[in-house]
């Protein structure tokens, strides 16, 4: 099925199959922990991560706003951002994308106000003094930030992170799978793309069957293709339902350990996509690999 340098794997009609499947899974998930940290030492990794860095990881609200202003943003910045830390300048005439910035400030540990508002509030906390009281979030406040494509100025580094191998078959029996899943996949037109740089989104259930809906970026490189839907319908098996952004981070690298184990096990070339994998520890429960098990299973049959 495949001519990358990885090899399919089996596992026999024993009674160890499970532990092999375990220790098999196990085994590529220290893989890639390994290659993260192997690529981190690597300087054109360092100076891709670096800029990646500072960009802001935005909420679905921003996200949302972000698109209905400006469908095609791919990377957005404030102007002093883009001049100070990118060596880049807003080209005069754009327009500002607005969005919401947090107001993090003292608050009051009973009302959660900022003094200012404590003080004007029913609140009669005054166990400690202002000043005494710890920063917390209060509020938010419209902010201008704008995307890459108006601005002009240095380049931004690339770099490489797609998996190889043939997958001609493997998109189709992804699709496929989606229905026992609960899943609903769309593959989108490039034309068509509104998510910017993304290669795939699960944000939102379907109006219709309300499952999760996934869609994936349409592209040349099926592999790709194929590891990005697997990696999509992680999160849906996952994630869905969590609510809470602070670990963002460490659920792309969960949705990103499965799609390369998964594209591993179907002989998927994944050192580009492991190269730029988020770094962290990998804790994915256990009946979500068995999960993904039995799919790869049923996939390879």
């Amino acid at each position: 099925m495949t001519e990358s340098t990885e090899s399919p794997v089996s596992f026999g009609e024993t009674e160890t199959r499970s532990d092999e499947m375990d220790s098999t899974i196990e085994q590529w998930v220290e893989d890639l922990t390994t290659d993260v940290d192997e690529a981190a030492a690597n300087a054109e990794f360092q100076e891709w991560l670096d800029v990646q860095s500072r960009f802001h990881d935005y909420s679905h609200r921003n996200t949302l706003l972000i698109k209905l202003q400006c469908p095609e943003a791919s990377r957005v910045a404030g102007y002093n951002t883009w001049r100070n830390e990118f060596d880049r300048h807003v080209q005069e005439g754009e327009s500002a994308i607005w969005i919401w910035a947090p107001i993090i400030t003292k608050q009051c540990p009973e009302c959660e106000n900022s003094p200012n508002y404590h003080e004007n509030s029913d609140c009669e906390y005054d166990e400690t003094p202002p000043e005494e009281w710890s920063k917390g979030l209060v509020g938010f406040k419209p902010a201008s930030v704008f995307d890459i494509s108006q601005t002009d100025g240095e380049p931004l580094p690339d770099l490489e992170t797609e998996a190889t191998g043939d997958a001609s078959d493997l998109v189709p029996a992804l699709l496929e799978s989606a229905d026992s899943l609960g899943v609903e996949p769309r593959i989108v037109p490039p034309e068509e793309w509104s998510y910017g740089e993304a290669k795939g989104v699960c944000k939102r259930r379907s109006v219709m069957t309300m499952r999760p809906r996934v869609e994936v970026k349409d592209r040349e490189n099926r592999a790709d293709l194929a590891s990005t839907l697997i990696h999509e319908y992680a999160h849906t098996l996952l994630h869905f339902e969590v609510e809470d952004d602070t670990e963002r981070s460490k659920r792309e690298l969960e949705a990103e350990a499965i799609a390369y184990v998964v594209g591993r096990y179907f002989g998927l070339d994944m050192t580009g996509r492991r190269s730029t994998s988020p770094r962290g520890t990998v804790m994915i429960p256990k009946q979500s690999l068995t999960a993904f098990a039995g799919l790869a299973t049923r996939l390879k049959s």
